[in-house]
């Protein structure tokens, strides 16, 4: 009985003892690279015994970790609003593209409208007058493409340029050469080095005869 209960208790001792041992699980709030330093603290603790220097150090070294850790969050949270940012402002480039040409043609519409106006009376003065209007619409509105970056084909006397013109026909000529524009029946027009309309042109063609 006195054997039995001498075991019991040694196998107790054991039990606290391995019990105790255990290490504490992490706090769940802290950071990884705060775990990770702290672990590292308290294994270098149990394994030999540290001065109050090296403890510091390492101690330091959590700390320092920690603040990397907090600014990786912030660098990295301020990229996902900068990108965010990028592409609404992306979104509304593209939506209000046409602002400043839209801005130029208004002023147009509004001679238009005023040069209608004129018409109402039916008198040659108003007639005059609307035509008058109308040609200096015409001139405000070619000023309002060139601001835009809008230029037009010269294609009348030139040699037949595929890239900037459009065959719509051939015509016997002994006054031009053959393959050059002999007139040109709808302009064509260039977006600085990009191409919006190719000119209409009919192409001279050498005679039969």
């Amino acid at each position: 009985m006195v054997g039995f209960t001498a075991v019991s208790r040694y196998d107790m001792s054991k039990v606290t003892n391995t019990t105790t041992d255990e290490p504490a699980a992490p706090d769940a709030a802290s950071t990884p690279a705060e775990t990770d330093a702290a672990g590292l603290v308290e294994a270098a603790e149990a394994a030999q015994p540290l001065s109050p220097e090296e403890v510091d150090a390492l101690r330091a070294k959590a700390e320092l970790a920690s603040q990397h850790w907090d600014r990786l969050v912030r660098v990295s949270a301020d990229f996902d609003n900068f990108k965010k940012r990028a592409a609404r402002e992306k979104q509304d480039a593209i939506k209000y593209a046409a602002e400043g040409v839209l801005l130029r043609l208004i002023p147009v519409l509004d001679n238009f409208e005023a040069a209608l106006a004129a018409t109402t009376s039916g008198e040659a003065a108003g007639l005059q007058a609307f035509k008058s209007g109308v040609g200096m619409i015409h001139q405000q509105f070619r000023n309002a493409l060139a601001e835009a970056g809008v230029e037009e084909i010269e294609a009348t006397g030139k040699p037949f340029d595929p890239n900037l013109h459009e065959a719509v026909m051939e015509e016997d000529s002994s006054a031009v050469p053959e393959g050059q524009v002999l007139r040109q029946t709808r302009k064509g027009y260039k977006l600085r080095e990009r191409l919006l309309r190719p000119a209409s042109v009919i192409v001279a063609r050498k005679s039969a005869a």
